[in-house]
């Protein structure tokens, strides 16, 4: 496998597209590229994030347990550097995002510790953003 990293590519349902362009764009300041009346591109952090316009419906939230928090699954992210991650939560928390799991450490002094916060976009699709203390530790076992 190649280690070159290469931008992925995800496109996620939201049922209010102003809604979520503005969280995006504002909130998490991704850069936003092309869109339609049904969709919008954004810059997430190096990848190519798109939001296409889906009617809202009521499937339930499922959660697996980790390190003792209820982590929502599916949920997407990024791996951001250790001080990078620290200064984004702490511009979450200015801009007043609501988090499902605060900004926390897990597995502290542990193979693979990490920072992490989980919160749900306003369509309901969840956020993880992480980082490792020693970013050797990402694919560790």
């Amino acid at each position: 496998m190649s280690t070159v990293l290469s931008p992925f590519h995800l496109a996620i349902p939201v049922y209010n597209l102003e809604t979520c362009r503005t969280f995006y764009r504002d909130i998490l300041n991704c850069e936003e590229g092309r869109s339609s009346d049904h969709w919008v591109d954004f810059n997430f952090f190096g990848h190519q994030l798109v939001i296409h316009y889906k009617p809202k419906t009521d499937t339930d939230l499922h959660t697996n347990a980790v390190d003792g928090k209820s982590v929502p699954v599916p949920h997407f992210g990024v791996v951001l550097p250790w001080d990078v991650f620290h200064a984004f939560a702490e511009d979450l928390k200015s801009k007043n995002v609501e988090f499902s799991i605060e900004p926390y450490i897990r597995f502290e002094g542990l193979v693979g510790e990490q920072a992490t916060m989980f919160f749900y976009d306003p369509s309901g699709n969840a956020l993880e953003f992480k980082a490792f203390k020693d970013a050797n530790q990402l694919f560790a076992k």
